[in-house]
């Protein structure tokens, strides 16, 4: 059995947190409002499955490598041992898209070797039951700039003239998608087909749809899909992060030079990635720009009426393994047997993880075996680790290394 584990985590702005910093674990409790108080560590005696550390990247993912460590150490105290041999892959570059993960894996191939591979990753099911994930999306990355001055210009003396670069991307991003959220260029969907069965599969996950929009608290949500679980099983461009000109105490009357946003499409096994990525490149086209891959110089933007940047980064693909393969059934049967229930089984993760290398080079199957609060707060400010979380993570691990194979 192959076990990947990531190391890695986000980075992270330490004026967000709630604490003195994120790089120092604060143990917390919940102040019965909604909020947490920080309690000092001795308090940990008093053990409460609600209590919770948060540190940067405590769910993702070095909480499941703790998990993982402490269900080895337990084996070893009660001198038991799996009936299979096991390897190990720690990844400190997920967070980077692991751009040397797909040649590691190519040049250590037999060294990588195994029957099947666990990815301990990422959070369980919004009803925090023991969960299994069989497949997961792939990503890739895109960086748009449109340009207006070539420097900012006091807005009195060149509003209604110099262009706004700002204004010309909103309306770009905003050309992409309709007003319930689905991207409108052509050939974005090709491919995907939800048949009968794959339907079936994906209501039997019992989510609340109520609960979802409780913990979000949107007004309304996209319609890609009719709902959470069927959303899921299409490619996503998503606008992760704008920036033009200055805002709050150093806001000021200009026009912005550029503006800029930087995009993620999360992939599946079909359309083709690279096809997604043309075809965004293409409609940016379309709306009358003209594309270049670096920093326009004046004789380009003299030349012509609208130019963007578009760079883009292809990290991996999309990998999505049956319920009925045989990793899937020893799992399900490993955490029936840990905690006296059926894990829910999750078709497609939203979530990216790269793991389709380790699937068409080593042509083994993938399983995530989940255990994270899915209300940790990964990627973000105050990202949090319940420890009702962590001790079920290492029981969820305790009965996969002691299930027979």
């Amino acid at each position: 059995m192959l076990i990947y584990l990531q190391l890695d985590g986000q980075p992270v702005d330490p004026n967000a947190w709630f604490q003195d910093s994120p790089y120092r674990p604060a143990l917390k409790t919940p102040d019965g409002s909604g909020g947490f108080v920080e309690i000092p560590w001795d308090e940990i005696d008093s053990y409460d499955d609600e209590m919770r550390v948060f540190a940067r990247s405590a769910s993702d993912a070095k909480g499941p490598v703790a998990m993982c460590l402490a269900a080895l150490d337990a084996m070893r105290s009660a001198g038991r041992a799996p009936n299979f041999n096991m390897k190990v892959i720690m990844d400190f570059e997920e967070e980077l898209g692991s751009p040397n993960l797909p040649q590691a894996v190519e040049t250590n191939r037999e060294l990588l070797a195994a029957d099947m591979l666990i990815i301990f990753n990422g959070p369980r099911h919004i009803t925090n039951r023991p969960t299994l994930t069989f497949a997961a999306r792939g990503i890739a990355t895109i960086t748009l700039t449109t340009y207006g001055p070539v420097v900012p210009q006091h807005s009195g003396h060149f509003g209604n003239y110099a262009p706004n670069p700002a204004l010309r991307l909103a309306q770009l991003l905003a050309s992409m998608k309709d007003a319930e959220g689905r991207v409108t260029i052509p050939g974005f969907y090709d491919g995907i087909a939800i048949d009968a069965d794959t339907e079936q599969l994906l209501r039997a996950v019992p989510d609340d749809d109520a609960e979802i929009r409780d913990r979000l608290q949107p007004g309304s949500v996209d319609q890609v899909g009719s709902y959470y679980q069927e959303a899921m099983q299409y490619p996503s461009r998503n606008i992760r992060g704008m920036q033009s000109g200055w805002i709050d105490d150093k806001v000021r009357t200009i026009v912005p030079g550029w503006a800029r946003a930087e995009l993620d499409i999360r992939l599946l096994l079909e359309p083709d990635p690279q096809h997604l990525i043309d075809s965004v490149r293409e409609h940016v086209r379309e709306q009358g720009f003209f594309v270049t891959d670096a920093v326009p110089d004046k004789r380009t933007r003299m030349a012509h009426e609208r130019v963007a940047t578009f760079t883009h980064e292809y990290s991996y693909q999309s990998f999505r393994t049956d319920f009925d393969a045989d990793v899937g059934l020893w799992l399900r049967s490993a955490l029936d047997r840990a905690f006296g229930e059926e894990p829910i089984l999750i078709r497609m993760s939203g979530g990216s993880i790269p793991i389709s290398p380790f699937v068409t080079t080593l042509g083994i199957p993938a399983v995530t075996v989940p255990t994270v609060n899915r209300d940790n707060n990964q990627h973000s400010p105050n990202e949090t680790l319940r420890l009702g979380n962590y001790r079920e993570g290492i029981k969820t691990m305790l009965g996969i290394l002691s299930e027979p194979l």
